[in-house]
């Protein structure tokens, strides 16, 4: 069997493609295959073209339309146009950051992993191959990175610090559709062609819909469709239902682990983790189902860069992951996390930290993921300048830590290199 080349372009289905879907797959600097395949639903109800696309551009609402009438409606259509017409979109800002640093971006991996639906672009039927919705904001975390739109844990403490008004106009669960059954009914006609579905929240693993998913797939015997998931991993059944007993019957399956650090890093930065639940939960996973491909999916921000090289061989000298198994998941937003506010001379020694980790890394990572990622990483951070936002980083730190009786420099005292 070929060995899968994370940072290639070459096509996962491989197809007969003329010149100009060639260029289109493989070249261009716009085109992804995304709108032709695919809708994304935020807990909040905004549509956007894939989880990748800028918050400020929604392409839609789903309390308000249904997903045809979005897929059909202005901003996906003039969205697909500017693709093909080789012109950035705003709404695609973040891929083309990413690719200005050398991440394999989500618009590529699309273009790698669902290109063999180009002759789509022809008839450009409504017709969902690719699903991502997020049915609610409901998890059990209120991780620093995140906020209320994602996770409905966070509601008390963003009360404290956007105050009553704030409350009065938003409730703690938030779900996509106009009414708590609408997007479940919408996705069911699109399951007899469904091939990928990506599970995210909120905590997807806490949530019914998931479950209902799984089930449904069962039912019709569709162990052939792709499930990827970004979970924080604390959480693995719902009353009696293991996740463990549905993932070993798919044939494809890939468990995306949100773990940005160990022991109180880890708790701190994911606030509601305990560190014990989640390796107790890969060692019960790697017993009942060892076969799913699982690996960290660590958010690279400012407080955790320094650590994550110390967690990813601690995970592989446990024997609980391998060296490739691990995606760099650069934070871009909320820009005052970023690893670029960092100070030159904090940049530095980062860098050389993150180089003798790949020395340590290269060898072991046949896939290359995990290399590229940290490639990457030192590029995105020296590539540009944001220590404006190190007051900013600092105030909502303080903030935070304040209402939930927590202090930053205790748990990452590296950071205080950063004052």
């Amino acid at each position: 069997m070929t060995q899968y080349q994370y940072n290639s372009a070459d096509l996962v289905r491989p197809t007969d493609l003329n010149d100009r879907e060639q260029f289109l797959l493989k070249d261009s600097k716009t085109f992804c295959i995304y709108p032709w395949i695919h809708l994304h639903a935020y807990p909040t109800g905004e549509a956007y073209p894939c989880c990748h696309a800028e918050m400020r551009y929604p392409v839609g609402d789903c309390r308000k339309n249904t997903l045809a009438e979005i897929w059909q409606g202005p901003s996906m259509t003039q969205l697909r146009e500017d693709m093909l017409a080789e012109r950035p979109n705003p709404a695609c800002g973040r891929c083309y950051e990413q690719e200005e640093s050398g991440f394999f971006s989500g618009r590529r991996s699309a273009n790698k992993h669902h290109g063999h639906h180009i002759k789509k672009l022809e008839s450009n039927p409504f017709e969902m191959t690719y699903w991502d919705i997020r049915f609610s904001n409901l998890c059990n975390l209120s991780c620093r990175s995140c906020g209320h739109i994602f996770s409905s844990s966070w509601y008390q403490d963003q009360i404290k610090l956007a105050g009553p008004e704030w409350a009065k106009h938003n409730r703690p669960l938030n779900i996509a559709g106009r009414d708590p059954e609408d997007m479940w009914n919408q996705l069911l006609p699109h399951i007899d062609y469904v091939e990928q579905i990506y599970f995210a929240g909120g905590e997807p693993l806490m949530m019914d819909e998931h479950y209902r998913i799984l089930e449904e797939l069962e039912r019709r015997e569709r162990f052939d469709v792709r499930l990827i998931y970004n979970t924080n991993f604390t959480q693995v059944k719902l009353k009696d239902r293991y996740v463990f007993d549905y993932w070993k019957k798919f044939k494809s399956v890939a468990v995306g682990a949100s773990l940005d650090a160990m022991d109180l890093r880890a708790e701190y930065i994911r606030n509601g983790t305990n560190w014990n639940t989640v390796e107790d939960n890969r060692r019960r996973m790697i017993d009942i189902c060892p076969n799913v491909d699982f690996y960290i999916s660590p958010t690279l921000s400012i407080m955790n860069a320094w650590h994550l090289p110390d967690f990813h061989k601690s995970w592989v000298e446990q024997g609980l992951i391998r060296a490739q198994d691990l995606n760099v998941n650069i934070l871009q937003d909320p820009a005052h996390y970023r690893i670029d506010i960092a100070p030159m001379k904090y940049k530095q020694r980062l860098r050389i930290r993150f180089e003798e980790h790949l020395d340590w890394l290269r060898t072991q990572d046949p896939l290359q993921r995990a290399t590229v990622g940290f490639e990457s990483a030192i590029n995105f951070m020296m590539g540009s300048d944001n220590t404006q936002l190190l007051e900013v980083f600092w105030r909502k730190t303080h903030e935070l830590d304040a209402i939930r009786g927590q202090n930053l420099l205790s748990v990452i005292p590296e950071l205080e290199a950063l004052q």
